[in-house]
């Protein structure tokens, strides 16, 4: 049985500034299809070989599959529904299968909208696409689909979502093919190698209430940090690659294993050999000061800080457990150690003006990361904070969903003013930098990576590709108000979520519930009870 991965073809003007990432979730599904038995497995990433629909369909009708998947994220789910519209006209028998967050969670709405989709797997991928994928081959779908926990799918015009399968527990199982990918392709900008994005755990323990990982996850799990370390010495050795992040939410969450990994590559010598990155939170970097040095031994040179936003009030908002004053000593940390440092600003709020932005500006220019990043704020329809937004939101169409087109339009200001704010501080912040820090602080090792990140920069900006400016029509600030986003209005509101979602977090929340219902109870009846007795020595008197 022939399989087709298919990674659509959608940018944002994002993060593939940096460069071309491998799409690692086609090798982490490969590694336990093949050890299956199904060793027909065929890759295409259409997105960084920005393949048209005749180019795919092409290619398509080359291979002629039996099964064709793609995964998709809130703002490729359009180009995923498409990659799979062109399967079912070019290879109308092969079964065609959606992954990934946003259908995990929106199936019924995407179901309802791509007709051609023939299911969709929730959740983890890797032991539902194996049971999924053996039915298929044994001809037993769909008649057998109700049996199979994680799918969603059409029985005539009714939706069916099957049971959750279990999250997977045996994280030694998981043995990522990373052959499957065509390495030549994947280049990190700033140091000019070969990247890889591997992964270490899944989930994450805290629930910020604009984020989604720790939802689609449920739970939080780590790997043996020499499995994960097993991964990376072949992905140097053989595909040569030279830096890679860790896909986790948060790798130094869990501080024992996170320094179990750093010493792993110490004794193998990898650290001479590649380098790393990370997100993590400024709480931990407080933890880990005396350990900071022992990380930079390890190779890690790239720390993104989630800081969020400058203002307290939206540090709060964010369920995010720190304070502002925190991150300047994070970041000064961090180029102590000589690690890298890139602080992050959620932008684009409703109560966000001219000032808000400067300020944010201004609190970056003070901290002095070495690298800084304003993302639009992005309403997740499967967050808690889209259920507290929702109505404030006008943009339906998911394809801008990506972190640099404005959503939500701040009340004091119009989308294209909200852009130029933030483009204002991309171009104060990286002129200063190229002027008087990148070229002058430093020698060797910092000095290359930081004009690399600059170069990275300013070739998306020649290139208009940076925040997707060439398609909205930004060409500066006399243009704030001529910008086009674009928003294909004709799209509907988000549906409801999933419903039938359990995290662990879930779990812990209503199991506090209940403890504080039964306090509450036993706190009414020891009152009840004092005052009968009080009662009841008034009557005897």
């Amino acid at each position: 049985m022939r399989i087709l991965f298919v990674h659509p073809n959608y940018r944002s003007g994002g993060a593939e500034i940096a460069g071309t990432w491998p799409p690692a979730w086609v090798a982490y599904l490969s590694g336990p299809l093949k050890r299956a038995g199904f060793d027909d497995i065929t890759f295409i990433d259409a997105m960084t070989e920005g393949l048209s629909d005749e180019e795919l369909a092409e290619r398509m009708a080359a291979l002629q599959p039996d099964i064709v998947g793609t995964t998709a994220i809130t703002p490729s789910i359009y180009a995923a529904e498409r990659v799979l519209e062109v399967a079912a006209f070019t290879v109308p028998k092969a079964v065609r299968v959606l992954g990934g967050i946003h259908a995990t969670f929106m199936y019924a709405q995407v179901l309802a909208e791509a007709p051609h989709i023939d299911v969709i797997v929730r959740g983890e991928g890797e032991e539902i696409a194996v049971e999924l994928f053996t039915a298929i081959k044994e001809g037993r779908w769909p008649q057998d689909a109700r049996a199979i926990k994680g799918l969603a799918y059409r029985e005539g015009e009714t939706v069916i979502a099957t049971e959750a399968a279990d999250t997977i527990k045996d994280m030694a199982s998981i043995k990522p093919d990373w052959d499957v990918l065509d390495w030549s392709q994947y280049t990190y900008i700033p140091l000019g190698t070969r990247v890889a994005i591997p992964n270490l755990a899944r989930g994450c323990p805290f629930t910020c209430s604009f984020c989604s990982q720790w939802k689609f996850w449920r739970d939080y799990r780590v790997r043996d940090p020499k499995d994960v370390v097993d991964e990376i010495e072949e992905l140097h050795e053989k595909h040569g690659v030279g830096f890679f992040i860790l896909a986790d939410e948060e790798p130094t969450i869990n501080r024992k294993t996170f320094i179990k990994f750093c010493q792993e590559l110490i004794d193998r010598g990898l650290p001479d050999k590649v380098k790393w990155g990370i997100n993590t939170r400024v709480t931990d970097i407080y933890r880990d000061k005396e350990l900071l040095s022992f990380y930079r031994r390890a190779g890690l040179v790239h720390v993104s800080l989630g800081t969020e936003a400058a203002a307290q009030m939206k540090l709060d908002r964010f369920n995010k457990e720190t304070k502002v004053e925190e991150n300047k000593e994070a970041i000064r940390l961090l180029r102590a150690a000589d690690i890298f440092v890139e602080a992050q600003f959620i932008v684009g709020l409703d109560n966000e003006t001219p000032e808000t932005l400067e300020e944010t500006f201004q609190m970056a220019w003070d901290w002095q990361p070495d690298l800084a990043n304003w993302a639009m704020y992005t309403p997740w329809p499967y967050t808690p904070l889209f259920e507290t937004l929702k109505d404030q939101v006008e943009v339906h169409d998911f394809s801008k969903y990506n972190f640099v087109t404005p959503i939500m339009k701040p009340a004091a200001m119009e989308r294209g003013e909200l852009l130029d704010g933030v483009m204002k501080n991309y171009r104060r912040f990286y002129m200063r930098k190229a002027l008087f820090h990148y070229p002058w602080r430093g020698t060797g090792f910092r000095r290359r990576y930081l004009l690399g990140c600059l170069y990275a920069f300013l070739r998306a900006g020649f290139k208009r590709s940076f925040y997707d400016l060439g398609k909205a029509g930004y060409w500066g600030p006399q243009t704030a108000k001529k910008v086009e986003f674009h928003f294909d209005e004709s799209r509907l509101a988000a549906a409801d979520a999933a419903t039938d979602w359990v995290t662990n977090a879930d779990k812990a929340a209503q199991a506090q519930e209940r403890r504080e219902a039964v306090r509450a109870q036993m706190k009414a009846r020891g009152k009840e009870r004092g005052e009968t007795r009080r009662r009841d020595r008034i009557d005897v008197d």
